[in-house]
């Protein structure tokens, strides 16, 4: 790890394309040179370095902030039993994304999707823009130079636009049974005690004992017509409601299947014991209409999500990907920061310094500093 020096800015066009700061170990890649092949058209590294230091930019500036540590701890981070860092995941959606859009725009005719002679000169005068506002050095981080930043945004446009014509014409058609949603309420009798200073501890065997009977009484009584908010009030407990099918999990698989069990409106299901606590639940519909209605509309759209992962998938098994591995291993993360900057702070920082760092400071095995 090293810790960053000083940062530059890349100004783009408001609105298109996010403006950025860079710092780190920047180095000038070969825009030319082949990162991957999609069939017989090539990715270029430019191409593919200036889309991934954008989607980059985003996760440095937002989710790191959000995580509360840095990027460099970020990307180090292991998202997997196998070891896989989270720069490492990130980077296998980005050339996927990147094969997927070369995949989009080969079979763009196939839609009737095409960029029109506005669409190309709107996208030029982005590129336009984008070179205008930065310094050749700051662009040689990012592969911002005209060509590259045309591409992406041309990739990008037909992208959206492919999305939208490959996801229709599924059938919309969802019948009441398929969609079917019951809806309950129910109480939660938890094995965790609260004391009077708030805090909390897990009960004892016989606490959990004396819960149950509680539960058991609780559920005996509304099954015999006592009101189930006035029960829980009694007990201290809240009354909850949820839809459901006989798919859920949520609030908990076991409730789930006691309450899906149940034949009429108004049934009660008898204490259903869980690993954090007791559960007691009462049928209120066995059509829930507004829940229904949602879920069919959820359906519809899986359906088209389907369609869309199934066209993709088959594209991809018609046509020869090939990834050159060392050219993409030249994109890295830890040693070049990507920090989006938004106008308002563009203009509040006074004078921004606009060229490209190539060095460091501090010494490598300290923690970079952003």
């Amino acid at each position: 790890m090293v810790r960053f020096g000083k940062k530059a800015a890349i100004v783009t066009a408001a609105g298109v394309l996010a403006a950025v700061s860079v710092a780190g170990c920047s180095s000038t890649l070969n825009p030319a040179a082949v990162v991957a092949t999609v069939g017989d058209e090539d990715i270029s590294l430019g191409v593919a370095n200036f889309y991934t230091r954008m989607t980059q930019g985003e996760y440095e500036t937002y989710y790191a902030s959000m995580m509360g540590t840095t990027a460099e701890a970020m990307w180090a981070q292991e998202v997997d039993d196998d070891g896989t860092t989270m720069e490492e995941q990130l980077k296998d959606n980005i050339m996927q994304s990147l094969q997927n859009m070369y995949l989009m725009s080969q079979h763009a005719s196939d839609y009737d999707v095409a960029l029109s002679d506005e669409d190309e000169q709107a996208i030029s005068d982005v590129a336009d823009q984008f070179v205008a506002d930065n310094t050749e050095e700051a662009r040689d981080v990012v592969s911002g130079n005209k060509e590259d930043v045309q591409k992406v945004l041309e990739l990008v446009t037909i992208q959206s636009r492919m999305t939208e014509a490959m996801r229709e014409g599924v059938d919309e058609e969802v019948s009441d049974e398929e969609a079917a949603q019951k809806s309950m309420d129910y109480v939660f009798f938890s094995y965790t005690a609260t004391d009077d200073s708030g805090n909390s501890s897990e009960m004892t065997d016989e606490e959990k004992e004396s819960l149950a009977a509680t539960a058991q009484d609780f559920a005996d009584q509304v099954k015999g017509g006592t009101d189930m908010a006035e029960a829980a009030e009694a007990d201290g407990v809240e009354v909850q409601t949820a839809t459901f099918d006989s798919d859920s999990t949520t609030p908990d698989a076991d409730l789930i299947a006691a309450a899906d069990a149940l034949e009429n409106e108004g049934d009660v299901t008898d204490p259903v014991e869980t690993d954090n606590g007791i559960y007691v639940a009462k049928l209120t519909s066995l059509l829930d209409r507004d829940a229904t209605d949602a879920k069919k509309e959820s359906i519809v759209e899986e359906r088209r999500q389907d369609q869309y992962d199934s066209l993709l998938e088959e594209w991809r098994d018609a046509t020869e990907i090939d990834v050159n591995e060392r050219n993409w291993n030249k994109i890295d993360f830890t040693y070049q920061g990507i920090t989006i900057v938004t106008p308002e702070e563009e203009t509040s920082s006074g004078n921004t310094d606009n060229s490209a760092n190539s060095g460091t400071s501090g010494d490598a095995g300290t923690d970079s500093a952003q």
